[in-house]
Parts: structure tokens; C-alpha cells; sequence
């Protein structure tokens, strides 16, 4: 997959196939760095002056005078280890510096499929969570569910850890085994899984049929392939001769721009906003406009279901569409993951992966700050997934009934 010219719209998460192991908004940036820098002009606060630096050299010098054991790390190290501890500073999790092992491990996840054990992971209120676990991965097999935490990977404490170094803990060779320790949604007692890696296969797309002239369309991830596959989809949704459709978009932890710009251009009028990029103080915004496909016009009545699991593409492309009027949606809030991410080459083979917009509904709801609330809040307890009972997607055919 050549990423060269792609906008991906991803969280990240802790499996490799297809790059997943970031599911990021992300430029993959053509820049490289300065080999210097003449800050004795900068008068705009943009550069740290010499007097503002004074400290950290100051403190490199006891360090290096005073430690009392002699020197684990190179001088290399030392300043791609400051480099960190300054992409740390912003307090985003999605702004990273990577050294040169992470580096390749991340170029090498965007390129290719690696073993893993399957679920996407976030970062909430300062703490590694579950998006969503893949549909038949290991994770999903193990019984792990959107909006879990994790507390701990193979003894390794997830305090204050990068969702980077989270997804480097939980790769591994197929049949290999990582212990991971989750803290339920709800629970008062942490529970220790020990799952074992396989090659993820993520599925991309299904379709199905409900009584009543019903048509469901389920989601699973926003990839190269997903324009011409839901395109498909709804093909067959006319040819069925259904005039009710659900999107099914829960567990989707995103992926192309360009594929949920796509998709909401079948349904939103041309012209209408799709997402709007921000960059704040940097540059004037991104509108993304419906290219006016708009295939159903009004003769159409459509449910998006949402949860926890769904997240940057499947919040812009489920955003656009409850805003623009097209659909309502039915579930539980969803994951809240709307930013941008470039990659920028600091070195041959370093990387520094920063934040550089935020992406906004129609109506200029930051999705990053929030997520989406659902037009009809229906919640999954765990006596219904015992019973195999799914009350979201019965909640969503009740609402199609209804209509005429």
C-alpha cells in the first residue's frame, strides 16, 4: 500500500495488519529537518532562547560529570531520548518521536500485515483503552470488549505508557503468547488474559437482510478497497429492491479519509460538508465537500449504529451523516479520535509524528473533544451478550418499521 499520497484517519491501536497498528490521522510528510537553526532572531516565541536552554545543558553536564555508574546509553540516545521527553511535553498522545527501531517498526507496520492479537487501542482520560477488538481476532475470541483498560502488558505497568510502546508490547510472532491485564468497563477487579498472536485478517465489509425491506451494511474498517466494496454494497441494496438501510459502523476504528469522504458523498448533497480540517493558528481549514453521488436523494430511510468502538473515519463519516440530516444514530457514544498526525523525517531514520489539525463535524463539533452522542442512546449490558441479544440493532429496525 503506498501511503505516499494518502490522508489516513486512524486510532491507534494494538495490531499490525495493514498499518493498523495506528489507526492515526496521518500525512506521511515529505519534510526533513533543518540542519540548524539561527534562534538568536526568533522574537516570536516559536524557539527556545539560549537563556531558556541553559538548563538542559547545564543538567546533560552533572549528568555526565556526576552519574555514579558509567554510560548504558550513547551520546546518540541521550538526545534521542530528550527528543521524546520534548514530543512528550505537548501532552497529546499521538505526538511521538520515534528512534530508529521504532521508526522502521512503524514504516514496516504502514507497509505490510505483522502478527498481532487484533484490537484497536486509544488513549482516555490519560489510560490506554480498548477501542474495539478485530471480528474473529484473538482479542475478540478472548472475550476482551470496547472500553476496557489496560492496566498492564506482560507485567509491564501501562502508567503514563505511548499507545506506540503499548501496540511494540503486544506484537509478536504468531503462537506466541502475550499476557495482557484489562480492567473491565464497570468492574471493580482487574482480570489477567493471555492471548495468543496470529496473523490478523481484518475483514472489511458485509452484507444482510432483515424483514420489512431492510438492508444492513456492516463496516468494519475504512480501507483502500472500501469505496469500491460499499459501492458494491449498495448495489445490491437497490437491486434487493429494500428501501430501508443500517450502516453498521460499531467497532470501526477508521481508517482512509478519502473512503468515508467517499461514502458520505453517495448520500449528502454536492456541496454540502462532509469534515472540515483545522489547522488552527497554522493555516486556513480543509472543507471537505460531498462530490454529490448523492445516489438516494430523499427516498431514503437510514439508522448508523455507533459505539466506543467507532472511532475517526466511522465519527466523520457518521458526523456527516446525522448532521446533515441523512440519518439518525443509534447505540452509545463513540471513541472521540479526531486528529492529524504528520510523519516528518528528523534523521535518516528517525521520525517525529505530530499532531497538526483536528477534524470537525459540519456543524464544527471537534471530534477529538467529545465523540459523537447517538440520537437514541441504547446501551449492550453484558446479559445481552450472553443471550446473544444485540437491542442496538433491534432499536435500529424498530425505528425503519415505523417508517412508511
Amino acid at each position: 500500500m503506498n501511503l505516499e499520497d494518502k490522508k489516513l484517519v486512524f486510532i491507534l491501536i494494538g495490531l499490525p495488519a495493514m498499518a493498523v497498528a495506528l489507526f492515526i490521522g496521518l500525512y506521511i510528510g515529505e519534510h526533513s529537518a533543518s540542519p540548524s537553526l539561527d534562534i538568536s532572531s526568533v522574537t516570536d516565541g516559536s524557539y527556545v532562547t539560549s537563556d531558556q536552554f541553559a538548563p538542559f545543558w547545564k543538567a546533560w553536564q552533572v549528568l555526565n560529570d556526576k552519574y555514579v555508574a558509567a554510560a548504558s546509553t550513547s551520546v546518540q540516545d541521550r538526545v534521542y531520548g530528550a527528543i521524546e521527553g520534548l514530543a512528550a511535553s505537548y501532552g497529546d498522545p499521538y505526538t511521538v518521536f520515534f528512534p530508529p527501531a521504532e521508526a522502521k517498526v512503524f514504516q514496516e507496520d504502514i507497509a505490510g500485515d505483522f502478527d498481532g492479537v487484533g484490537m484497536e487501542i486509544g488513549i482516555k482520560d490519560k489510560q490506554l483503552q480498548v477501542v474495539a477488538p478485530i471480528k474473529d481476532s484473538p482479542a475478540a475470541k478472548a472475550g476482551v470488549k470496547a472500553g476496557d483498560y489496560i492496566l498492564a502488558i506482560d507485567g509491564t505497568s501501562t502508567d503514563g505508557m505511548s499507545t506506540d510502546e503499548a501496540v511494540k508490547l503486544i506484537r509478536g510472532p504468531k503462537g506466541t503468547a502475550v499476557k495482557i491485564t484489562f480492567l473491565p468497563t464497570g468492574a471493580s477487579k482487574p482480570v489477567v488474559k493471555s492471548i495468543i498472536r496470529d496473523v490478523i485478517n481484518i475483514p472489511t465489509i458485509d452484507t444482510s437482510t432483515k424483514p420489512g425491506g431492510i438492508f444492513v451494511i456492516s463496516l468494519y474498517s475504512f480501507t483502500a478497497q472500501s469505496p469500491d466494496l460499499f459501492r458494491n454494497a449498495l448495489r445490491q441494496f437497490v437491486l434487493s429492491g429494500d428501501h430501508k438501510l443500517i450502516l453498521d459502523l460499531r467497532g470501526n476504528p477508521g481508517g482512509y479519509l478519502d473512503a468515508a469522504w467517499d461514502m458520505a458523498s453517495y448520500f449528502i448533497p454536492a456541496g454540502k460538508v462532509v469534515v472540515t480540517e483545522d489547522f488552527g493558528k497554522n493555516g486556513p481549514p480543509n472543507v471537505y465537500r460531498s462530490k454529490g453521488y448523492n445516489a438516494f436523494g430523499p427516498n431514503l430511510d437510514m439508522i448508523v449504529l455507533v459505539d466506543g468502538g467507532s472511532a475517526s473515519a466511522a465519527e466523520i463519516l457518521s458526523g456527516a451523516l446525522q448532521e446533515q440530516g441523512v440519518a439518525k444514530l443509534v447505540g452509545t457514544k463513540t471513541f472521540g479520535k479526531g486528529s492529524v498526525q504528520e510523519l516528518v523525517p528528523i534523521t535518516s531514520d528517525t521520525s517525529l509524528k505530530v499532531t497538526i489539525a483536528r477534524w470537525l463535524t459540519p456543524n464544527g463539533h471537534n471530534l477529538s473533544h467529545d465523540g459523537l452522542d447517538p440520537d437514541y442512546n441504547v446501551p449492550i449490558t453484558d446479559a445481552d451478550v450472553a443471550a446473544h441479544r444485540d437491542p442496538q440493532m433491534d432499536k435500529a429496525v424498530q425505528l425503519l418499521d415505523a417508517q412508511e
